[in-house]
């Protein structure tokens, strides 16, 4: 297994929103988009064990090369996609007032945003080999919130607008004094527990606010579309298949045709390799090279776009084959629950790769990948079976309820 410390640059980042999941939606009318949205979740879940455990997609051929290639940075952006949906999911769909009832739910989800923070603070304190998302979700949701206000236009266009900036705002901490950016880290609490603070989560991380929330407010605004509606599936699937092809067709074309960076990328990863470490665009390659390429988490405008196409096309893929094939929710309940209690699942994961050398008592790390598939399915069904939500997002749940009790 193949992972980054978190004090230098990150070779595989978590990929996770349930890694922390979105608010509570429960299930209201049309159970098939609902029980979609579990299912696209679940599926991230199932790409993150193969991005953090599994092998890498070099060492194997075929399809198997294919799936894990596929997991890599479009598993994590599926799950901030999905936080926005169900942000949407849980306002109705339509824009919140600035009443009781829409404090309320600010409050709620300002709530869960701290909690986020703090949990995720915790666990990045404990020396994970990996980028834990969970705080940067905590700051992705308190972002969001000014937007619940909005009208569906306005949050597609603020998504464009993140996914077209945010690249470029991202490279701010290469450019900022470095005093000022460790005057700042001085008088940051998040800094002071986990050593990776503020500036981190909005610019320099693995999920660096300032360009992922071009993927929770891309998923806000698929979240106030009537997702049950075939034509708007339909319409849906074109418009993924367009952003997928400008992203990654796009890059190839400027970085290929346009421009030498595939070239000279190579050739770096080429010299890292044989110098025995690992190269990483966003931190040893030129602001070109950046810009232009679609890598895995390069967090180019390319990427997010292409990212964005891929999600959009397995979240409507996911809701039309329950929703047109009702019979298939029996057997898919395991995943679904896997879907439901993506924190759970995240946070364990988390502490295993931490703590307990499960390749050395698996033997591969396509057995580790295997087992912990196989028991996180067994787990979140055996647990639905008696409970409605998973152990920390019942925890979450509860001191959402308590906020909202001294709301009014």
């Amino acid at each position: 297994m193949e992972h980054t410390t978190q004090d230098s640059a990150p070779v595989r980042p978590a990929g996770s929103a349930g890694t922390a999941p979105g608010p509570e939606t429960g299930r209201p009318a049309g159970a098939g988009r609902m029980l979609g949205v579990d299912l696209a979740r679940a599926l991230a879940v199932y790409g993150m064990f193969a991005v953090h455990v599994g092998p890498s997609p070099e060492s194997v051929d075929g399809l198997p090369a294919l799936l894990l290639e596929l997991a890599q940075g479009r598993s994590a952006s599926l799950f901030a996609l999905l936080a926005g949906v169900s942000l949407a999911l849980m306002c109705g769909r339509a824009p919140i007032e600035r009443d009781t009832a829409g404090r309320l739910l600010r409050a709620r989800i300002a709530t869960r945003a701290v909690l986020l923070l703090v949990l995720g603070t915790a666990l990045t304190a404990i020396g994970s080999t990996i980028w834990v998302i969970i705080p940067y979700y905590g700051l992705f949701f308190l972002l969001a919130l000014p937007a619940l206000g909005l009208a569906t236009p306005a949050l597609a266009g603020l998504a464009a607008l993140t996914a077209l900036a945010g690249p470029v705002l991202s490279m701010a901490p290469r450019v900022v004094p470095p005093e000022w950016l460790d005057a700042v880290a001085a008088y940051d609490p998040l800094n002071q527990v986990s050593r990776h603070g503020l500036i981190e989560l909005a610019f320099a991380g693995g999920f660096p606010a300032v360009t992922w929330m071009a993927y929770v407010f891309a998923g806000m605004t698929l979240g106030r579309l009537d997702l049950a509606a075939e034509a708007v599936r339909r319409r849906l699937v074109r418009a993924g298949l367009a952003l997928t092809a400008v992203g990654y067709g796009g890059s190839w074309l400027a970085c290929t045709v346009f421009t030498d960076v595939r070239a000279t990328m190579s050739a770096a990863a080429a010299a890292a390799q044989a110098a025995g470490v690992h190269y990483d665009v966003r931190y040893q390659g030129t602001a070109l090279q950046r810009l232009l390429t679609a890598a895995p988490h390069s967090d180019s405008t390319f990427e997010i776009t292409g990212n964005i196409g891929v999600a959009i096309l397995v979240l409507v893929a996911a809701i039309a084959l329950l929703e047109k094939r009702p019979r298939l929710r029996g057997p898919a309940t395991p995943l679904l629950a896997v879907g439901t209690m993506s924190l759970t699942v995240y946070v364990v994961h988390i502490l295993l790769i931490r703590y307990v050398e499960v390749e050395v008592y698996l033997g591969s790390p396509t057995a580790v990948l295997a087992v912990f598939a196989v028991a996180a399915t067994a787990f979140a069904a055996a647990w639905k079976r008696f409970f409605r939500r998973g152990p920390l997002e019942s925890l979450l749940h509860a001191a959402t309820v308590r906020v909202s009790e001294l709301v009014r």
